[in-house]
C-alpha cells in the first residue's frame, strides 16, 4: 500500500451524503459508499468535502511583513496616527526602520514628509498608502535611501528635493533598505485554516530572490499551497514544481498612465516568454488603456484584468469579446464599501466591483483577496458577494449580488484557469480539499471560515481542528 494512501470517510460530495473518498499518491483514486478500510482513516463526520479554495490574487511577502507593521487603516485621525507611531517607537527602541501600513487620505488628508517629521523626526519611518502603490517617508528615511540620483518613482518637488513620496517603488526601496524576505509560516497556517490550497501571488516586483524564498517555503511546508507567481520581468519555474509561473503583471497608474505603445510592447514581450498578461485596473482610465492595448496587441485565453474596481457598462462587451478574465475582490465591498459610498461619485457607484453583470454577460470572473490590502478570508468575500453589505450594513450596488454558491465558485476555478467552472472531485483529480463541519447547504446559508474542519494538500492534512481524534485505524490494523 502506498505511504500516501488516505481514506476520508462519511463526507458529502456534490450534494451526495455518506460517501467515502480514497487518495493515493496525492490524487483521488476512488469515490463511493463504504469503501475498503485504510490504515490512514479520516472521519469526515458527514461534512461537505470541497476542492481546496484558491486565492487568485494576493501578495504573500507583503502580508508577512504587515504582521510586524503599525496598522493605520482604522485610525480615527492624525492624532491617533501620531500616537500609534510614537507608541511603536517606544515599544521597539533603537534606530531601525519603522513601517506603518493602511493610510488613506480620509484619515487626515495628504500625508507629507513634514508631518511625518513632526511625529518621528530622528528615526527612519515609512508609511504605506492603503492602495499599496505609494510610500511616504520622513526625512530620516530619505537621508538613508534618496542620496544622489534616484529613479522616477521618487517624487521631487519644484525645488528638486525628494518630497518623501515614492510611487510603485517597492523593489527599489527594498534594495535600498536591504531587507531580507520575511517568514511566511504564519501566513501558511492562516491559509490552511481557511481551506485555501492555492495562491497566485500577483506582485509585479517578484524577482528570482523573492521567488526562491517562496519556493523554499513551499518545499519545507511553511507555505502549504500550490503557488503561482506573477512578475513584471522574466521568471523561470523550478524543476520540482515548487511554483508555477503565472502572467506578466502590468501596473499602470491613473495619475501617470503609460503610453499605449509601451503597454503593447510589454504584451508582446510576455508572448515571447510564452506567458499571459495580467493588468492592474482600479479606475476607468486604467481599464480603458488596458482594453485598448489588448485590442491592439491581441488577447489570449488566460489574459486577465486584476481588480476591475470600476468597470463602466460599455466596457463589459469589450471584456467579453476580448476573452479577458476579471479577477475581482468582493471582500472590498465589505471592508471599504462605506468609504466607496462616501467618496466615489454617484454616477460611478453602479460600476463598483461588478459580479452579477459580468457573469450574465459571459465574462469569466474569479475571486481573490488582494491580501494584505484586504483580509485573506474567502468566506467573508463570499458573504460580501452575496449580500453586497458594508461594515455599517449599507449596500453597494445590490444589483451586482450573486448567490452564495456562485460566489464560492469564484474561489473554486483552476489556478491555471481562473473564472472557469469550479473544479470537481473526480477520479484522478489532485487531492486538494476543504472539509467543512456541515453540509454545503448549511455552509452557503451562513458562509463562515469557522465551518472549515480540515484542509488537505495532495492528500496530506495541512489543517485539522481535531486530527488526533478523527484519524483512526480500522479494526484489526
Amino acid at each position: 500500500m502506498a505511504d500516501r494512501d488516505l481514506l476520508i470517510r462519511n463526507v458529502e460530495i456534490g450534494g451526495r451524503p455518506g460517501l467515502d473518498l480514497r487518495v493515493r499518491n496525492g490524487r483521488i483514486a476512488e469515490i463511493g459508499a463504504r469503501l475498503a478500510p485504510c490504515p490512514n482513516d479520516f472521519d469526515g463526520c458527514g461534512g461537505a468535502l470541497l476542492p481546496g479554495l484558491i486565492d487568485h490574487h494576493a501578495h504573500l511577502l507583503a502580508s508577512a511583513v504587515q504582521a510586524a507593521s503599525i496598522r493605520l487603516e482604522d485610525a480615527a485621525d492624525g492624532e491617533a496616527i501620531a500616537r500609534r507611531i510614537r507608541d511603536a517607537a517606544r515599544d521597539q527602541p533603537g534606530s531601525t526602520w519603522l513601517r506603518a501600513t493602511g493610510y488613506h487620505e480620509r484619515i487626515a488628508g495628504p500625508l507629507t514628509r513634514a508631518e511625518l517629521d513632526s511625529i518621528l523626526p530622528h528615526r527612519p519611518l515609512r508609511v504605506q498608502h492603503q492602495t499599496g502603490g505609494l510610500w511616504m517617508l520622513n526625512s530620516a528615511a530619505l537621508a538613508l535611501v534618496a542620496t544622489g540620483e534616484t529613479p522616477d518613482c521618487v517624487e521631487r518637488g519644484s525645488d528638486g528635493r525628494p518630497t518623501g513620496r515614492i510611487f510603485r517603488g517597492d523593489a527599489w526601496l527594498r534594495a535600498q533598505i536591504g531587507s531580507t524576505p520575511p517568514d511566511v509560516t504564519a501566513i501558511g497556517r492562516a491559509l490552511a485554516r481557511l481551506g485555501i490550497t492555492g495562491v497566485t501571488d500577483a506582485s509585479v516586483s517578484t524577482d528570482s530572490v523573492a521567488a526562491a524564498h517562496l519556493a523554499n517555503a513551499v518545499r519545507n511546508g511553511a507555505l502549504p499551497v500550490r503557488l503561482m507567481l506573477m512578475s513584471g520581468g522574466e521568471l523561470e519555474a523550478p524543476e520540482d514544481g515548487a511554483f508555477a509561473v503565472g502572467p506578466v503583471k502590468i501596473l499602470p497608474d491613473d495619475h501617470d498612465l503609460p503610453p499605449l505603445d509601451e503597454m503593447i510592447a510589454t504584451i508582446a514581450q510576455a508572448r515571447r516568454w510564452n506567458r499571459r498578461v495580467a493588468v492592474h485596473c482600479v479606475t476607468a482610465g486604467e481599464l480603458a488603456i488596458s482594453l485598448a492595448a489588448f485590442g491592439a496587441a491581441g488577447s489570449l485565453p488566460g489574459d486577465r484584468i486584476e481588480h476591475g474596481s470600476i468597470i463602466p457598462a460599455e466596457a463589459i462587451p469589450v471584456l467579453r469579446d476580448l476573452g479577458l478574465t476579471v479577477v475581482t475582490q468582493p471582500g472590498f465591498v465589505h471592508e471599504r464599501g462605506d468609504r466607496y459610498l462616501a467618496d466615489v461619485p454617484l454616477s460611478e457607484q453602479p460600476d463598483l466591483y461588478r459580479c452579477a453583470s459580468l457573469i450574465a454577460a459571459g465574462v469569466p470572473l474569479a475571486g481573490s483577496s488582494d491580501a494584505p490590502y484586504a483580509g485573506w478570508d474567502p468566506w467573508a468575500a463570499v458573504r460580501a458577494a452575496a449580500t453586497r453589505r458594508t461594515r455599517n450594513g449599507a449596500q453597494v450596488t445590490p444589483a451586482e449580488a450573486v448567490t452564495a454558491q456562485a460566489a464560492l465558485n469564484l474561489f473554486l476555478g483552476a489556478q491555471s484557469d481562473p473564472g472557469a467552472a469550479p473544479r470537481a472531485l473526480c477520479m484522478g483529480a489532485e487531492a486538494d480539499f476543504c472539509l467543512l463541519d456541515c453540509t454545503i447547504r448549511e455552509a452557503l446559508a451562513e458562509p463562515d471560515a469557522g465551518h472549515v474542519a480540515a484542509t488537505f494538500l495532495s492528500g496530506r492534512i495541512t489543517h485539522s481542528r481535531a486530527v488526533s481524534r478523527q484519524i483512526k485505524s480500522p479494526p484489526g490494523q
